[in-house]
């Protein structure tokens, strides 16, 4: 691949994203379930004009080094820094319960069920768990947006998936090990786990806190926006070499900036260039991801493996409806209460994306049953996309959530 092929490459999908962008807009529907659908359709077309765009001429850039060390950094960031540090406390404690015992009791019972199902042994069926039990509901928080939703619901789910996106890679990683060692001590994992957690957070809280400082120093837009930059990926790569949580460590990173140096160091015309920088880079990052999930999507695979395929999916689907209908009731007897409706919301908003495909795509080639487990993560996250990201809308009018209501 030449620079050249790589340049063309971008901007054909960046003006495909820019006419489905519109398209989604006239039709109102979520432009990430746009966006996979329309990479499903220029995938199948074999126009001559469209060759930059197929298999064969494209580059690859849907691998794990593209999506957790280019992409995933960015996002992170970006979520976390428009997020109210003081609001994410006040709901410690379900999102502390659905990020780490919440991803847990979901892996499990999404890897117990798929065992059952199809026979995949235990500790791969595990790891399937755990690749496929991070959300990711971006197409949801628009429509929450959209729709004029609680803000503390979109708080909650967003919440979520900020974290739960770390504790999850922490995981795949233990269990990963494990099934490569052929001895997965569960004593040490799960110590391993809490310690990536913690010593993440406190990584990315330091970074961001001196990041902090030294924006209240300076008054100059592009400085400052580069700082944010390096915040972002630098906590991610530091935590990354240390065996810690890259995404947790740029998560809290992000807080601490918002909250700290957003208020205190950041004049006007920074914070809204800042804002901008962010936002657009969130857009063209998001495009390119989902664009390239239906562009690499083998619908022709997927169909041939349709019973596994629906097995995993009916696998997910309780597993997160366990963790949450167990959890969430737990939390309500000590904290503010989450509604029934709610709790409803967070399971069938519990979409998958570019995290479940970059853990799965990271699997060596020589792993047994990568291919099963590729596929059924695949066929997962492209089910949460169209079907959950499609009947979102009419779910929240159905439990009248949309317009205001609680």
């Amino acid at each position: 691949m030449t620079p050249a092929t790589a340049v063309e490459f971008l901007i054909w999908l960046l003006l495909a994203a820019s006419a489905i962008a519109l398209l989604a807009e006239r039709l109102r529907i979520p432009y990430t379930v746009s966006l996979v659908f329309g990479g499903l359709l220029l995938g199948a077309l074999r126009l001559p004009v469209l060759s930059p765009l197929q298999a064969g001429h494209r580059p690859d850039w849907l691998t794990p080094d593209v999506i957790l060390i280019v992409f995933l950094p960015a996002l992170v960031f970006e979520a976390s820094v428009k997020i109210d540090v003081r609001s994410l406390i006040r709901e410690f404690l379900p999102l502390f319960l659905l990020v780490t015992f919440g991803v847990l009791m979901a892996s499990v019972a999404t890897g117990d069920l798929v065992h059952w199902a199809t026979g995949l042994p235990v500790l791969m069926a595990l790891l399937f768990g755990s690749i496929i039990s991070a959300t990711d509901p971006i197409s949801v928080l628009a429509i929450f947006k959209d729709l004029k939703t609680s803000a503390r619901l979109s708080l909650l789910i967003e919440g979520e998936s900020l974290l739960n996106d770390g504790t999850a890679v922490v995981l795949f990683q233990i269990l990963l090990a494990g099934i490569v060692a052929g001895n997965l001590s569960i004593g040490r994992g799960a110590g391993h786990f809490f310690l990536a957690v913690l010593l993440g957070a406190a990584l990315g809280s330091s970074l961001g806190y001196v990041a902090s400082k030294i924006t209240a120093t300076v008054d100059d837009p592009q400085i400052e926006i580069t700082l944010t930059t390096i915040v972002a990926y630098g906590s991610y790569l530091l935590a990354h070499h240390l065996h810690l949580s890259g995404v947790i460590a740029t998560g809290a990173a992000g807080l601490m900036v918002g909250n700290l140096g957003v208020p205190k160091g950041m004049s006007p015309r920074t914070l809204a260039a800042m804002q901008s920088f962010w936002e657009y880079v969130s857009f063209v990052i998001n495009s390119l991801v989902f664009l390239l999930i239906g562009l690499e999507v083998h619908m022709g695979a997927l169909l041939h493996a349709w019973r596994p395929l629906l097995f995993a999916i009916a696998a997910v689907l309780v597993g997160r409806a366990l963790s949450v209908y167990t959890l969430v009731p737990i939390s309500n007897l000590f904290a503010t209460r989450i509604p029934m409706r709610w709790q409803h919301v967070a399971v069938w908003g519990g979409l998958r994306g570019a995290l479940a495909l970059a853990l799965a795509l990271s699997l060596d080639s020589t792993l047994p049953y990568r291919n099963q487990i590729l596929d059924m993560t695949f066929g997962v996250v492209v089910f949460s996309i169209l079907v959950q990201g499609l009947t979102m809308k009419p779910f929240l009018r159905m439990l009248r959530i949309a317009d205001g209501n609680a």
